[in-house]
């Protein structure tokens, strides 16, 4: 690795970090502002002013935001972000609780949609402008125009209720056989790898055209090379770049969808236990939710800026 690459990623990484400061700024006083708070939320609206103001203090809802923040980033940088105002229980236990099942839902998608979109994209690529490629070039266009929630509740109607072929919800997850951890998944599944695929592939189909244009692949033709060798071997290693960036800006899709899809399907996630965090108000659970998402955005970015940078050959031979 030359100077240049190493200047370059550290410059990346530095400014992911400065950005993720700036994120839990903003989360800290987005939530901060947020009408309502715990002790209004438990006590309920007969609550009296007393009352209140003293689980208030009990809370620690009293002490001015500033002060409130510092704390705050202060436990997260140590890996202890405080304890749920509602169920006095750790955040990080609660969070422990759930972030395997969000993870393994993540995992499975990840292993059906990115193989599936490039395998689907780099092919449109490769016969551009026949009916193949205009069917899924328009089914793509299709799909990404349909939102994630009606595609969940598409789903739900037509494999749950009409066909009975699939379970409505996700309680949990069942690892006793094959086919229950398959009905169990493949709703969330489906309904998250629609919008992935669709997005992978087309821009997977963009960057390998875009190097089939270039000029040197005139002279791989002119020597003979087949076209699936012209592609596999001299135009997708180009487009590891622009490829990386699609896979990685789709996948931070994923951080967004599954707060949908866990909460239609009721799957035990982190998503789902933000949601249930922000009905009751309990912003340390929220504000640690929100920045465990910002953080995992943020690192597929950074990723897809490194992978670009090692990837692209002027950089890597000046």
């Amino acid at each position: 690795m030359n100077g240049l690459i190493l200047r370059l990623s550290l410059q990346r990484i530095g400014l992911a970090l400065v950005s993720l400061l700036v994120v839990s700024a903003l989360v800290f006083a987005i939530t901060a502002v947020l009408p309502g708070d715990a002790a209004q939320a438990q006590l309920g609206q007969e609550a009296t002013p007393e009352t209140l103001a003293a689980l208030r203090h009990q809370m620690g809802l009293d002490v001015p935001a500033p002060v409130r923040y510092g704390r705050w980033l202060a436990g997260l940088l140590r890996g202890q972000p405080g304890e749920s105002i509602v169920t006095h229980t750790p955040v990080v236990d609660m969070l422990a609780s759930r972030l395997p099942n969000s993870l393994l839902l993540a995992a499975i998608t990840v292993l059906v949609a990115v193989p599936l979109a490039l395998l689907l994209g780099i092919a449109a690529a490769m016969h551009r402008g026949s009916l193949f490629d205009r069917i899924v070039s328009g089914g793509a266009v299709a799909v990404v125009s349909v939102p994630e929630f009606l595609v969940a509740t598409l789903a739900v109607l037509v494999f749950a209720v009409e066909l009975h072929w699939l379970p409505a919800l996700s309680y949990g997850v069942s690892f006793d056989s094959p086919l229950k951890m398959l009905r169990s998944f493949a709703m969330p599944v489906m309904t998250l790898c629609c919008v992935m695929v669709a997005q992978m592939m087309r821009m997977t189909r963009a960057a390998v055209i875009d190097q089939l244009k270039a000029p040197y692949i005139e002279m791989v033709l002119l020597k003979g090379a087949t076209p699936m060798r012209t592609v596999l071997a001299h135009a997708l290693p180009n487009a590891v770049g622009p490829i990386a960036n699609a896979v990685a800006m789709t996948l931070s899709y994923l951080l967004g969808g599954v707060i949908i899809v866990e909460t239609i399907f009721n799957y035990p996630g982190v998503a789902s236990l933000m949601v249930d965090g922000v009905t009751q108000r309990d912003m340390p659970l929220v504000q640690t939710c929100a920045m465990l998402f910002c953080a995992a955005y943020l690192l597929l970015v950074t990723l897809a800026d490194l992978c670009s940078i090692v990837a692209n050959p002027r950089l890597r031979y000046r």
